[in-house]
């Protein structure tokens, strides 16, 4: 069974090239996972001969197959643990990654099918990311960046890109949660602010927190 370590390394990873869609550099790595750099060199090492990842000094790092398939396992329980500690705990949505870090290494295979088959085979966390199947596959969810939204466009919210704790409070201070729908009231691209319409309120985001929302296009 790979360690914790390597199991981390390889979230890492695969969480990197994902959203920059190039390989993982040993400094994006290592502001990651809160290490060194040479400890990321070495660690990188032990990846590249247990046949997990493929890695070149000053070319970076990419998963094998191999690689990929546990890191999607790791992110798999990751996310299904989220949403297990939100439906059956009441646990808030800034409330649940830590806690699910440090249980995602711990649960067995056959707990996870179980919450899985319990929650009713969901496809998304709490922050709509979606949740690896058991095979390694990966849901295509879509969604639009809110701020690519015009005004008078209506919206449903789906997805939070940035899932730290204190911008996932902001949302929902601001009354903006998965599933929330409105619509853009205005738009001030000089000033860099969106005002949004929530029913009969209206929130006002600066333009790079829209950003970080997802959005799918609604009809009035």
């Amino acid at each position: 069974m790979p360690s914790l370590t390597i199991e981390n390394y390889a979230k890492a990873i695969y969480q990197i090239c994902e959203s920059t869609e190039k390989a993982a550099s040993t400094g994006n790595v290592a502001e990651t996972l809160a290490v060194s750099p040479g400890t990321v060199t070495s660690m990188l090492k032990t990846l590249s001969e247990t046949g997990l990842a493929n890695y070149k000094p000053y070319d970076g790092v990419k998963l094998t197959d191999a690689g990929n398939a546990l890191a999607l396992r790791v992110i798999r329980r990751h996310r299904l643990i989220e949403l297990f500690l939100v439906e059956t705990l009441g646990l808030s949505w800034d409330e649940v990654h830590d806690e699910a870090e440090h249980m995602e290494h711990a649960v067995s295979d056959f707990l996870i099918e179980r919450i899985d088959q319990f929650l009713g085979l969901p496809a998304a966390d709490p922050h709509g990311d979606p949740i690896p199947s058991s095979d390694g596959k990966v849901a295509e969810l879509g969604g639009c960046c809110l701020a690519d939204c015009g005004e008078g466009d209506g919206f449903r919210m789906v997805r939070v890109l940035d899932q730290s704790p204190e911008f996932l409070r902001f949302l929902s201070d601001a009354g903006l949660s998965l599933g929330v729908e409105g619509r853009i009231a205005s738009r001030l691209p000089e000033a860099g602010v969106i005002t949004l319409a929530i029913g009969s309120d209206e929130t006002t985001l600066a333009r790079d927190a829209a950003e970080r929302i997802l959005v799918s296009r609604t009809t009035d």
